[in-house]
């Protein structure tokens, strides 16, 4: 199977996710992959895209849990020798009115959005062919919440040669410093969902860099998006953008030409590349 091409959208089984994944089953020449952690409701969106005539496949992923991330990659790996496209879509937000401690929103919030993401990455990343495509999926609210970061902290998440390492460092110090009620005074923004995909942000401007130094010449390009305001179970009601135009940005990066080299390393919103 590993002349066959393959895509996996993490977190797909309603919103935004479904819509990348009811694209690609249009435009990708591949097999796509719809995952979620629920194996029932991701049969149930299986189920939903067949009776739109479109072929998707399901594997359970729940970027919560190593095991099931790794037995996610060893299936890529045995399959299909590895990865064309890897949408990380798979995001959790609390609602402006819950009431949960803010030091535990931030805790769970991390670990899903950064966290998890990030170990997705690690396993997932080597697998990916030349001319991959990666597609992290962010949020405009990362822009906003880096402005409301102290100058010391904005000055770390845009530096040109932050590490992995010390960006885990950052996120863990945020969690560590809301649980002291002392993150306002260390310079954080009151947003644990905006420090997150400040993390992912970063993240793929790490992960970019490090493609170029360490895979160069394999055209794999890597890039953070967001998709928009959208109407989700997320974002509510009242957004502005359906999950479809939604998935719009995500779907034209994960669908790059194989002549593209550009964008790679960006942050892209409404197909264009945005300051960071």
């Amino acid at each position: 199977m590993s002349n066959v091409q393959v895509a996996v959208v993490t977190g797909s089984n309603k919103g935004i996710g479904l819509a990348i994944v009811r694209a690609l089953c249009k435009q990708f020449q591949g097999d796509v992959y719809l995952t979620s952690r629920d194996p029932g409701r991701g049969q149930a969106a299986v189920a939903q895209l067949q009776q739109e005539g479109l072929r998707p496949l399901f594997h359970q992923l729940d970027i919560d849990d190593l095991q099931s991330i790794r037995a996610l990659r060893d299936f890529l790996k045995e399959k299909y020798g590895g990865l064309n496209v890897l949408v990380n879509n798979a995001g959790i937000a609390f609602k402006v009115q819950d009431t949960t401690p803010f030091a535990v929103q931030a805790e769970v919030t991390l670990k899903t959005n950064f966290f998890g993401t990030r170990n997705v990455c690690t396993e997932l990343l080597p697998l990916m062919k030349p001319y991959g495509r990666v597609v992290n999926v962010s949020s405009m609210v990362s822009s906003s919440a880096l402005r409301g970061c102290s100058q010391e902290l904005q000055q770390k998440f845009r530096s040109d040669t932050i590490t992995e390492e010390e960006l885990v460092q950052l996120m863990t110090k945020f969690v560590e410093d809301t649980k002291k009620s002392v993150h306002q005074k260390e310079g954080w923004p009151n947003t644990a969902y905006g420090v997150s995909k400040i993390g992912v942000t970063v993240l793929s401007r790490i992960q970019a860099r490090l493609l170029d130094e360490q895979r160069k010449g394999e055209h794999i390009l890597l890039n953070a998006c967001c998709p928009g305001w959208v109407r989700t179970d997320m974002a509510g009601p009242k957004a502005t953008k359906s999950p479809e135009e939604g998935a719009e940005t995500p779907v034209y990066l994960a669908l790059l030409p194989s002549n593209a080299d550009a964008p790679h390393g960006q942050f892209v919103s409404d197909k264009t590349v945005r300051p960071w």
